[in-house]
């Protein structure tokens, strides 16, 4: 992982200067394996395929508080909004946080985000187009 490429990415991300698919693309040229979002401590974590860990501020300013109750149904209509309306990530990160999301995971490879409340309620989306893993064809390991 380049961290001057991925800082970069992160400015991109928030700025909307290039769109999200090739953010995402691009962090997984970096061998990024997955990055977090965390609104609580205002970063992001980028962590690569072979270990490392690069760290980037989350600038907004105003954003409102993370509620306390997750609102899956508030949650689901932003990342829809998102995913085919182009709704900003400022604007998606404050209508998260509203529906109560702390923080939430993409995992790249996994092609899924693992969205957070603040009490454990969780929700897991799908990258577009991906195919959902039979988790009961799973073995323990």
């Amino acid at each position: 992982m380049n961290t001057t490429t991925i800082l970069q990415l992160a400015k991109a991300t928030q700025s909307g200067s290039l769109p999200f698919p090739e953010i995402v693309g691009r962090l997984i040229q970096e061998q990024v394996e997955y990055y977090l979002v965390d609104y609580r401590s205002q970063e992001f974590r980028f962590y690569g395929v072979h270990g490392g860990v690069v760290t980037a501020p989350l600038v907004f300013e105003c954003l409102p508080d993370v509620l306390d109750s997750f609102d899956l149904p508030s949650l689901k209509l932003s990342i829809h909004d998102s995913q085919v309306n182009g709704q900003s990530f400022r604007d998606f990160s404050s209508r998260a946080m509203r529906a109560g999301v702390q923080s939430y995971c993409a995992f790249l490879r996994g092609q899924r985000v693992l969205y957070l409340g603040r009490q454990g309620d969780h929700h897991v989306e799908w990258f577009p187009g991906a195919v959902p893993v039979d988790q009961s064809s799973l073995t323990n390991r």
